[in-house]
């Protein structure tokens, strides 16, 4: 699977694939292994990259179209 919304985000920012390595802390073959689909993306990851573009996870994996992240949940522990 290819997740063409990761890289099209990433570009919409003007950043490079090192530009989110750096902010994921992985290399920048890592992350673009993420973006080809080459690679299984870790959940740490994708739940990073959620939140730096302030979308949801199922945008990013092209579950959803609706950009919007959605409303966090506010559970007590």
């Amino acid at each position: 699977m290819r997740y063409s919304r990761i890289r099209e985000m990433r570009e919409d920012k003007d950043l490079t694939q090192k530009d989110m390595a750096d902010y994921l802390k992985c290399s920048q073959v890592s992350y673009s292994y993420y973006e080809l689909g080459s690679r299984s993306i870790p959940t740490e990851i994708l739940i990073r990259l959620a939140r730096y573009h302030r979308t949801s996870t199922d945008y990013l994996l092209g579950l959803t179209d609706q950009k919007e992240p959605y409303p966090s949940s506010r559970q007590s522990r």
